[in-house]
């Protein structure tokens, strides 16, 4: 599949081919979808909490007598009608986590990067190279490849000043290529590579389609 390829700069590019596994038509959609979803659910902390009638504080008297006032009949000050009393079906500390096994796992990267890739929206770098860890430097280069929208910038390893450069720019935030996760290929608007970044990506891919 090609790609835009752009030299360190940024400034000049050309197309190149490079080894992105393709599906057809639906194939490993379910999958991603899967995992996205369980991303996010683990991610939930779970810790929402409510109080029953019977956890409230507060006296079991009734709050008035039973006849001659007019209301309703009222049982308990805990009541869940009551001000300050308890809770009905409120939420409880539970555990949203999901389990995705390693190859739906697998399955769900190697189509999210086909989808991102076959939608024009990851670019290629040569490399991240500052002399500097100049915020400007990095803004101008990534300016360049994508002037528009959310950036995730992935490399193979990062380096001191590519780090402090790109912790100021609002729009953009890096992994690493052995972090990336599908859920991060989904969120942004633009992926930007490295060359070798790329490498180590589709070597997990084919590494796990093998």
């Amino acid at each position: 599949m090609k790609l835009n390829y752009y030299q360190s700069d940024g400034l000049s590019s050309e197309e190149r081919d490079f080894q992105i596994p393709e599906f057809e038509g639906n194939t490993g959609v379910q999958a991603l979808k899967q995992y996205l979803i369980a991303y996010q659910a683990n991610n939930r902390q779970g810790t929402a909490s409510t109080k029953t009638r019977a956890e409230v504080s507060g006296t079991g008297r009734k709050p008035f007598r039973q006849k001659g006032t007019g209301s309703a009949r009222q049982g308990s000050r805990r009541a869940i009608q009551m001000r300050g009393g308890g809770v009905v079906f409120g939420p409880r500390p539970r555990d949203y986590s999901q389990k995705v096994n390693r190859r739906v796992r697998a399955l769900a990267f190697s189509r999210a990067i086909f989808d991102r890739a076959s939608s024009g929206e990851i670019e290629v770098v040569e490399r991240f190279e500052l002399a500097d860890p100049k915020t400007r430097a990095l803004d101008e280069i990534l300016g360049s490849v994508a002037p528009k929208g959310s950036i995730l910038v992935v490399d193979d390893t990062f380096s001191d000043n590519t780090l402090l450069a790109a912790r100021n720019i609002a729009r953009v935030a890096v992994t690493d290529s052995d972090g990336l996760n599908a859920f991060e290929l989904s969120l942004y608007d633009r992926i930007v590579m490295s060359e070798k970044g790329l490498e180590k990506v589709l070597s997990r891919v084919n590494g796990a389609a093998s």
